[in-house]
């Protein structure tokens, strides 16, 4: 399926979602937004795909929200988020792996659009940076509360503040990249991570996905008693029986999402 702005692929259970404006550098305008969003509809709903890839291709991920074509928004949207942002917020509440595929400039409203995404892998042509304050505006997509949580809060404040761009390599030494690959292997790298997170079973991953991003907010007893439960509705699914038939045939089990 393709559209103006967002190419949107499935196959063998995988959705690979690509930003498709590269004489914008991906900037995001509000039609790119609404084609953003519609793929992660569907790919959320969709219970043959087991993993998302997010990426604008090899040579530019997200340069930010197009400044030259965004809608009028009135202040009620302005100060709510998830309606203002609401993108952002289907790849966080997916419960499926979502896996940013970042080469070239990764910056601004692309960069809190990737740190909402569960792995992140950069090529070795990345350029990750909040950027905002170097524009003259302030981050309204999460940066300053995601990436504290990623990269702790000194170095999201100097990131925050300076709003100039990192390489990969710094970006992976900080823990905001999962890992640095070839820009030519970039997203034969992310297939197969995504090939490999779509063998385990879907509910064990949406509620580790869950349990993880939830569990952030709460106090720790709080959330060792949200993965207790997590747990227990796993251990009443079709897919832990067969797991555990498996183990006992030495076989490779096969899970449905049952």
């Amino acid at each position: 399926m393709a559209n103006e702005s967002v190419i949107y692929d499935k196959k063998d259970g995988i959705a690979t979602i690509t930003l498709n404006r590269p004489a914008k550098r991906n900037a995001i305008n509000l039609g790119m937004r609404n084609e953003i969003m519609a793929a992660l509809r569907d790919a959320g709903d969709d219970d043959s795909v087991r993993a998302v890839i997010l990426t604008g291709g090899t040579e530019v991920f997200c340069s930010g929200v197009d400044l030259t074509d965004t809608p009028p928004v009135t202040l009620w949207q302005k100060v709510s988020p998830k309606r203002t942002y609401q993108y952002y917020y289907l790849v966080e509440d997916m419960g499926k792996p979502v896996i940013a595929a970042i080469a070239g400039y990764c910056l601004a409203g692309g960069l809190e659009l990737a740190c909402t995404c569960d792995i992140r892998i950069a090529a070795d042509n990345a350029l990750l940076g909040d950027a905002h304050a170097k524009a003259g505006v302030f981050p309204g997509g999460g940066s300053t509360q995601r990436l504290p949580r990623l990269v702790g809060i000194a170095k999201a404040k100097e990131l925050i503040f300076s709003g100039e761009p990192i390489s990969a390599a710094e970006a992976e030494r900080i823990g905001l990249v999962n890992k640095v690959v070839p820009t030519a292997s970039l997203l034969a790298e992310a297939r197969k991570l995504a090939e490999l997170y779509k063998s385990r079973p879907p509910l064990v991953i949406k509620l580790a996905k869950a349990a993880i991003n939830d569990g952030m907010q709460m106090p720790m007893a709080q959330g060792l008693d949200y993965e207790t439960k997590c747990q227990a509705i796993v251990h009443t699914t079709e897919d832990y029986k067969e797991a555990m038939t498996a183990f006992k045939e030495k076989r490779k089990p096969v899970f449905k999402g049952q």
